[in-house]
């Protein structure tokens, strides 16, 4: 399948170095590791993992490192893309 589009997300420095050291010892790449992230999400249609408002729960304990800022502006930014696609297209 060609690889015809573009994803771009703002992260900590330090995170990123951190997933793609993690990434290379595992044999792949940080890039990669995002695609099977998505087709697994897209062939489980949710997320590849349980979320729950549970602090004992893994969203409950990566919460801790979301951004609220960055989730701001990123809340509904697919619908926004969209809508914006298709008024172009009128």
């Amino acid at each position: 399948m060609a690889k015809e589009a573009t994803l771009q997300v703002r992260m900590d420095a330090d995170l990123k170095e951190k997933a793609e050291a993690l990434y290379r010892e595992l044999g792949t790449s940080f890039a990669e590791a995002v695609r099977i992230f998505a087709k697994q999400s897209v062939l489980e249609n949710g997320m590849p993992f349980v979320m729950s408002a549970n602090r004992k729960s893994t969203y409950g304990r990566l919460s801790q490192y979301a951004d609220p800022v960055k989730r701001e502006l990123e809340e509904g930014a697919y619908e926004r893309a969209v809508t914006e696609r298709y008024d172009k297209a009128d």
